[in-house]
């Protein structure tokens, strides 16, 4: 993530495009020197790291590159009060010692010594280390204590997206057309949206694609910018999603010169075409033993059947159900949600949503090691729909059931 005044970008058209640093020896060995910069750095205060970075933007007219590239790496690396002395409590014992103390430079060090006294009991705090102390917890005092190097063309994929995120500070809408995708690509969405305090309106199917609507901060919050943050850290976790386009439209900036005054709002453009690395862990293909080991044993059946993994969103009042897998023949299909997990209120919940979907091509199945009717869920509405299994699923019952409740497609 980049602050505002280092994003960079044109208007062309009200058509926002971000800049992008092509890998070119030029810029790579910038990001190397860079790298090379923050641990050189390791073990040194920040005001020393800071110095260094002004004397390598020193003449340049791409000075806001650099700073954005250095932003960023100041955020791969951890800074700490580097003192054995708490500083809030040294500059208490400090201060309260100096009170009524004439001021100067023979009676401050006897200050200083005093405190160190009172602080340690056995002479391991010196006077030198107190006043080393006393603002070591601000800012240019950190010491820079470990740094995580990334590879140079590495940082300059987290540059790209991040100018790409941070125009959508100012999103009022944000649309995500999500096209037929490869495993798991669904739920990592939906896990993030609701990580990052996101709502979404849902339409569309399988076959052809789901379209997401996000309001965004500008007409939800008008004095804050918390929700746009949550759609700008969103983006990396939707460029795992094997096809989609992405169109949100934006508050023009009128605090820039060069923005025309006439221009009521812009339009940022983005597709899984656009090259933009992600620097999210990709989501795991099944979330847990009970799913995987029921595909493994569904791959071994010689059926028409097509197994496909997490494809549909089904949305419902109050929230979304992404099912487990979807079975398809033809133009016939069902839907399949396996239940394994035994915390009530994820039961209750689930079956809410399963209830609300109001859908009658979803087989639910069970695990008999939960106990429902500890959590408070009556399952028994969803009548033969409902396959109940001990250990292990049985693909065959599953089977027997989607011949019976598939539905066409079409």
């Amino acid at each position: 993530m980049l602050p505002t005044d280092l994003l960079l970008f044109r208007v062309k058209a009200g058509l926002v495009e971000p800049r992008r640093l092509k890998p070119t020896t030029l810029n790579l060995t910038l990001a190397e020197t860079l790298i090379g910069t923050f641990e050189a750095n390791v073990g040194k205060r920040r005001f020393e790291l800071d110095e260094d970075l002004r004397t390598l933007e020193a003449g340049r007219q791409d000075f806001k590159v650099l700073r954005g590239l250095a932003h960023l790496l100041s955020n791969m690396g951890t800074f700490e009060a580097g003192s054995g002395v708490d500083p809030v409590l040294a500059r208490e014992r400090v201060f309260t010692l100096a009170q009524g103390v004439v001021p100067g430079r023979r009676q401050a060090a006897a200050v200083l010594e005093q405190a160190a006294r009172s602080l340690s009991t056995d002479g391991e705090v010196s006077g030198e280390a107190l006043q080393a102390s006393l603002y070591a917890d601000l800012p240019d005092q950190q010491t820079l204590v470990a740094f995580e190097p990334p590879a140079p063309l590495e940082l300059i994929h987290r540059y790209d997206l991040a100018q790409a995120q941070g125009q959508l500070y100012r999103a009022t809408e944000l649309v995500i057309t999500a096209r037929r995708n490869e495993p798991a690509r669904y739920k990592q969405l939906l896990k993030y949206l609701k990580f990052f305090g996101l709502m979404a309106t849902v339409e569309g199917d399988a076959s052809y694609g789901f379209s997401l609507t996000l309001d965004g901060p500008a007409s939800l919050f008008s004095n804050t910018t918390r929700y746009g943050l949550g759609m700008a850290k969103f983006l990396p976790a939707l460029l795992h999603v094997t096809k989609w386009d992405l169109s949100a439209t934006l508050k023009p900036r009128k605090d820039l010169a060069w923005v025309d005054p006439g221009d009521t709002e812009w339009s940022f453009q983005l597709t899984s075409e656009d090259g933009y690395v992600s620097h999210y862990a990709p989501p795991s293909e099944h979330d847990s033993a009970l799913e995987s080991g029921f595909a493994e044993r569904f791959a071994k059946l010689d059926t028409p059947w097509t197994l496909e993994r997490e494809v549909d969103l089904v949305p419902v009042p109050g929230g979304v159900i992404l099912p487990d897998f979807r079975l398809v023949n033809g133009d016939r299909s069902v839907l399949v949600e396996i239940v394994g997990y035994w915390r009530p209120e994820y039961l209750r919940k689930k079956f809410d949503l399963l209830r609300k979907a109001g859908r009658t091509d979803v087989i639910v199945c069970v695990s008999e090691r939960l106990n429902l009717e500890r959590a408070g869920v009556d399952p028994s509405d969803f009548g033969e729909r409902l396959i109940w299994f001990k250990g292990v699923l049985n693909p065959k019952d599953v089977l027997a059931l989607a011949e019976q409740y598939a539905v066409a497609t079409g």
